[in-house]
């Protein structure tokens, strides 16, 4: 056999299955958290400090940083990377 792909895209099975936006959304979150993360490591801020600063606790920061939870408002997303001197981009494609 010479054929390099067999069978449909995996986007195709996931659309097919119900699932493909749902798996989209908690990849840009995994993503977005683990970035999220690195900065604030790297800048030497922990999870209680950046509490302190979004006014919110700690099982906040916890759930803005979980990447299985994808119930963050951008807002919030915007607030934190502007705390930590980024900024977040979004395409429609």
């Amino acid at each position: 056999m010479n054929k390099k792909h067999l069978g449909s895209r995996f986007d195709d099975f996931l659309e097919a299955d119900g699932i493909l936006e749902e798996c989209r959304a908690s990849a840009i979150k995994f993503k977005l958290a683990h970035e999220l993360e690195k900065a604030m490591s790297k800048q030497k801020i922990s999870k209680a400090e950046m509490a302190k600063r979004l006014k919110t606790s700690r099982t906040g920061i916890d759930r803005l940083l979980d990447p299985d939870n994808t119930s963050i408002t951008l807002n919030t997303m915007a607030k934190v990377a502007h705390l930590l001197g980024k900024r977040i981009d979004f395409a429609l494609r």
